[in-house]
């Protein structure tokens, strides 16, 4: 309540031993309402966002580089040898990529049901890709041939019951018709393997896309990849059909639509035992997938994968020049014309590698899925690859209900003591983090620098001076704009309150200055963070400045989908992931912005700087602040409490934006606040990991 309203109050109670008292207290309290309802009803001002598009049109240039020099590349191929080398790299960048096949323990396999059908049985088989990691899946075996069959490993896209799916169950008996062996997995966190239970056996996240993003996402701190982990599974489902009678170990094939058709592609790229693949609903381009503001899944955006020039093709190219098909759709949201691109690449490969009829590419007419042409192609490729004398076409189908083809009692795997990918990502996060023990400054600093590396420099950057702004209900009247160029096509946003006019740069009027981190902001928080604010009121003299990084506040992007960006798949987890498949990350490249700001402030006479971080923006403003020499004193309001604690958490709100890939194997927080504690750190409502949302 206004202390104008507060001291009316008090007067009122004062008033009311008398009737002329009670008349104005009456009056009094009306106004008060009155006063109440107006602020109600007072619009709250929209933050400012005048250049939504800078990160979607900065990661189109570097992605479209990335895309000529790749081009450029597989056009420099002119001989067989050439083409061989060309697939030994993709194979090794691939590896480096992903990181080590972990070590194969034993499969622990048991069928827990078995169901006959006319001319194929179906069997519920439970086996683990990783200790105590059970994945559910159906071996369907065709009972009408004699004899070891090709076998075709089938993956499953994004559907709430995985392999029971009516198109994923569909071309998996379908194949079995056709007189193959096909062993159909639910993938991580989907189907009878949801990663986050409640009590109802339901994802308490959501199944899918959001299971895949939240756990995905957390194992980039431990140096894990969610590509890799969907990808094994596959390769221990190879490994388990060559345990079996019924299959011949050299005609093993591998197909999946939509989030099947990237594991498929991936399993392409990770393990070359292999026979024939068939890729549906996925194979386009990293760089047609941005360009369209597509966000795909956290397995669909492999780590470092832009950084060593990889794209779609490559993971298929690491194939050749084994017989692969590509199944489109010339209605998808997986841009046809990147597929035919990719199409047309791989095929002048195969040319040089003298497999040219080893690689085609098929296009349905319909819209995204694995539907029944689609999946003629593939029966009709495979049949000409392994010489099955099948029909090709697909014979009617009988959809079996999902409890036929449960392979757990419950219907989850969870009810089995199942180990959750976050168990192993607490359990590396843990081992890490005794590895490391407590850094010490010194040790911490050449680290630190490292991780920056080439954002770390002395230059003094260019800026633009926006024109002055007022009516914000800042501290002060009036504000300039300065826009800080921090690398080509990407600026900072920094506010400078002035009391009266400026038009130009700012003045050298003080060695000190206060420079805020905004967590979303900074317009927003330099009317609503009452810390900043009496810390203002506090320095009267201190010159205040307030800075929106890379992709907040002014910049903050309103792509992919309207009013997307704080959601699982929305425009900042976009652009976290660009940078995660660059091998820089979004939290490197704030620290690079804020380093480029401090910079400009000592440029113009600020020699002496309290640097003042909240909520995200802690952990650029954190990293700037241990790296830059002008910082004397810091303040971090609602900072993480350590990114052990984050990789640990069974559940968790920070965005993929704060996070540093790969951080826990050298560093933490707390590691970077011991050392702060020398530029006189404070900490304000230090934030564990959940509760920060927007």
């Amino acid at each position: 309540m206004p202390s104008s309203l507060l001291s009316r109050r008090t007067f009122f109670q004062a008033s009311t031993a008398s009737a002329m008292g009670a008349v104005i207290a009456q009056q009094l309290w009306m106004t008060e309402q009155a006063v109440a309802q107006a602020a109600k009803a007072t619009p709250k001002k929209t933050p400012l966002n005048r250049f939504p598009r800078m990160m979607q049109e900065y990661y189109v240039d570097r992605m479209r580089a990335f895309q000529k020099q790749r081009i450029d590349r597989l056009a420099a191929l002119q001989t067989k040898a050439d083409a061989e080398e060309y697939v030994t790299s993709c194979q090794d960048r691939i590896r480096a990529c992903l990181g080590p096949h972990p070590e194969k323990t034993p499969l622990n396999a048991k069928v827990t049901g078995v169901h006959k059908r006319d001319g194929y049985r179906i069997e519920n088989v439970i086996f683990e890709s990783r200790p105590g990691f059970p994945v559910t899946a159906n071996l369907y075996v065709p009972t009408n041939v004699e004899g070891r069959r090709p076998a075709v490993v089938g993956t499953c896209g994004h559907t709430h019951n995985g392999k029971a799916e009516k198109a994923y169950q569909g071309f998996s008996q379908g194949l079995a018709r056709q007189g193959y062996v096909c062993l159909i997995f639910d993938p991580i966190g989907q189907g009878e393997r949801l990663q986050y239970v409640d009590e109802h056996l339901k994802s308490h996240v959501g199944v899918g896309v959001r299971e895949h993003l939240k756990t995905g996402n957390q194992q980039f701190l431990v140096d894990e990849s969610f590509s890799m982990w969907r990808a094994w599974d596959g390769v221990r489902a190879l490994d388990y059909l060559l345990t079996r009678d019924e299959v011949d170990p050299t005609q093993i094939g591998v197909t999946g639509n939509s989030g099947g058709g990237t594991d498929t592609t991936l399993m392409c790229g990770v393990e070359q035992r292999w026979g024939m693949a068939a890729p549906s609903c996925y194979v386009a381009s990293l760089v047609r997938n941005l360009e369209n503001e597509l966000p795909t899944d956290t397995e669909q955006c492999p780590p470092k994968a832009l950084s060593m020039g990889l794209d779609h093709e490559d993971f298929l190219a690491a194939l050749a020049p084994k017989p692969i098909i590509i199944l489109a759709k010339e209605k998808d949201f997986f841009d046809v014309r990147g597929t035919e691109e990719a199409y047309g690449r791989l095929k002048r490969l195969y040319q040089l590698l003298g497999a040219e009829d080893n690689i085609n590419l098929f296009v349905g007419p319909t819209y995204h899925g694995y539907t029944q042409e689609n999946r003629e192609a593939m029966y009709g490729w495979f049949n000409r690859v392994t010489g099955t004398d099948g029909p090709g076409t697909e014979p009617e189908l009988t959809i079996e209900d999902d409890a036929t083809l449960q392979c757990t009692e419950s219907g989850q795997v969870s009810t089995m003591g199942a180990k959750t990918v976050q168990d192993f990502t607490r359990e590396k996060a843990a081992k890490l983090a005794k590895q490391r023990g407590d850094l010490a400054p010194e040790k911490l600093m050449p680290v630190l620098t490292d991780w920056i590396g080439d954002r770390l420099s002395d230059a003094v950057p260019k800026y633009r001076i926006l024109r002055i702004g007022s009516g914000r209900d800042f501290p002060e009247k009036y504000f300039l704009t300065y826009v800080v160029e921090t690398e080509p096509r990407v600026q900072a946003f920094v506010y400078r309150l002035y009391p009266e006019r400026h038009y130009s740069r700012p003045p050298r009027d003080s060695k000190q200055a206060l420079l805020y981190v905004s967590h979303d902001s900074a317009d927003a928080e330099l009317r609503d963070n009452e810390e900043l604010l009496k810390l203002i009121a506090d320095n009267p003299d201190t010159p205040v400045y307030a800075v929106d990084v890379r992709g907040t506040g002014e910049s903050r992007p309103n792509t992919a989908e309207t009013n997307s960006y704080a959601s699982a798949y929305g425009c900042d987890y976009m652009y976290a992931i660009q940078g995660v498949m660059f091998d820089d990350s979004y939290s490197r490249q704030r620290t690079g912005d804020l380093l480029s700001v401090l910079n400009w402030l000592k440029s113009v006479g600020h020699e002496q700087v309290h640097l003042f971080a909240n909520g995200w923006g802690s952990i650029s403003g954190t990293f700037a602040a241990t790296l830059h020499p002008t910082v004397t004193q810091v303040t971090l309001q609602n900072a993480l409490t350590s990114f052990t604690d984050l990789a640990q958490a069974e559940d968790y709100d920070w965005p993929l934006s704060s996070m540093v890939p790969g951080i826990l194997n050298t560093f933490d927080l707390p590691d970077c606040y011991r050392l702060l504690k020398s530029k006189k750190l404070k900490q304000i409502t230090p934030a564990g990991p959940i509760g920060l949302m927007t």
